[in-house]
């Protein structure tokens, strides 16, 4: 009797012991096979609040639509997705929508991305952008292993509160890590961490007032197919200051600041057309 009225209290959430909340949880995996010159599913897994979607497009390249189910995340929720892509594939990974992260009561949400990229394959990773909501709390981190001539454009795009309703989320919390490496070898590393402090939000280094910030990474095959990206991606820059973009061996990095989401998009949608394998964007970043 008394282990029965410890485990309800439990549940409840009285002075016996603390509440056990409902978490999402998500795990969603992909991999691909080539068929001719054609990518194609391979295998597909998914769990819990994860799911994939394969729209039909009149491409080569195989595009995959990653879903939440959940709606969005809050404290203790956690979503892992996993992709495999072939030697000499293409694989296009979206979003159905932006990722939602919510107030949270207590520790933050944690998302878990690990891709592989095959001998010279292609890997576009464009989820739309990630709201953080008022007292919100997020963990990322993004791991991807990229195969002798393989290539890769990826961007995160982080939106502090909603436009729509004015809102700041000016104590917004996120740990953002990314690692990329070729055949082992560590070739992009970073990390971003906000602490929803003004000085962050206003200090001209960091974000100076903005509210939307993206990072668009391409990786190339090798020096020389860089530094030709690079000299297209510069060409379709604005003057002001808002975005700039550099180049280093093999590796390319775009920067961005806006004051809103629609902003952010204009800024940063004819990059990813460039560098993207497909040649444009996922009709979903359209609608």
């Amino acid at each position: 009797m008394t282990f029965v009225a410890e485990k309800y209290s439990n549940v409840v959430g009285n002075d016996a012991g603390p509440v056990r909340m409902q978490r999402a949880r998500g795990d969603g995996k992909i991999s691909t096979k080539m068929r001719g010159d054609a990518t194609r599913l391979a295998t597909l897994y998914q769990d819990g609040c994860a799911k994939i979607r394969l729209p039909h497009t009149h491409s080569t390249s195989l595009e995959a639509v990653l879903i939440n189910t959940a709606g969005g995340l809050t404290g203790g929720d956690e979503m892992h997705w996993l992709a495999d892509l072939s030697d000499d594939g293409s694989l296009v990974l979206t979003t159905q929508a932006c990722e939602r992260i919510y107030r949270s009561i207590g520790g933050p949400a944690r998302v878990r991305t690990k891709l592989s990229v095959g001998s010279n394959a292609h890997l576009d990773w464009l989820p739309q952008e990630t709201i953080l909501f008022a007292a919100s709390q997020l963990d990322r981190r993004i791991d991807i292993d990229l195969a002798t001539g393989a290539s890769l454009t990826a961007v995160e795009a982080i939106l502090l509160g909603r436009d729509a309703m004015g809102e700041l989320a000016l104590d917004a919390r996120l740990r953002d890590n990314w690692r990329v490496r070729r055949n082992g070898r560590l070739i992009h590393a970073e990390a971003t961490q906000l602490n929803g402090t003004r000085a962050e939000r206003d200090g001209l280094s960091l974000l100076a007032g903005r509210r939307a910030l993206a990072t668009v990474l391409h990786i190339a095959p090798d020096a020389d197919q860089c530094a030709a990206q690079l000299t297209r991606v510069r060409a379709l820059l604005p003057r002001d200051g808002r975005i700039a973009a550099s180049a280093n061996g093999e590796r390319l990095v775009v920067r961005a600041l806006a004051d809103s989401g629609l902003a952010l998009r204009r800024l940063i949608v004819p990059i990813l057309a460039e560098l993207s394998g497909a040649g444009s964007l996922p009709r979903l970043w359209h609608l």
